[in-house]
């Protein structure tokens, strides 16, 4: 796959499954890495949500809008609520903090892999 030119992309998608979510995908070693976030992205500093991390998606998804039909995996309305570049800051096995430049989610974000789970947590950052 050619690389783009410019900075990783990352979309939020609103997700009206059996129970309302939003998507979080960033892109990273040439897919959207995801985690599904039950409570919203946190939009006030200091604020943390439960981030579960989901199976890896195809760039090509990062446009998808639509509905997925009942007898699938996540059948259910798709809405992209945001979108934007971001800049990566950090990113380690258990930690990755980047800046999203987005339309609503804006500033440094951190997600933070919560002991021996599977889970993460979604924070965004003071300042």
């Amino acid at each position: 796959m050619a690389t783009r030119p410019g900075m990783p992309i990352f979309v939020v998608q609103e997700h009206h499954a059996r129970r309302l979510h939003w998507d979080l995908r960033l892109e990273m070693d040439g897919v959207l890495k995801s985690w599904a976030i039950p409570k919203g992205i946190p939009t006030e500093p200091g604020v943390r949500r439960l981030a579960v991390q989901t199976e890896d998606h195809p760039l090509e998804y990062a446009d998808f809008e639509g509905t997925i039909p009942e007898g699938y995996y996540g059948a259910g309305e798709v809405r992209i609520w945001d979108r934007g570049e971001y800049e990566l800051l950090e990113r380690t096995p258990d930690k990755i903090t980047f800046v999203a430049r987005g339309g609503r989610m804006r500033g440094k974000y951190t997600l933070i892999r919560m002991r021996g789970s599977e889970n993460w947590l979604l924070v965004k950052a003071r300042g």
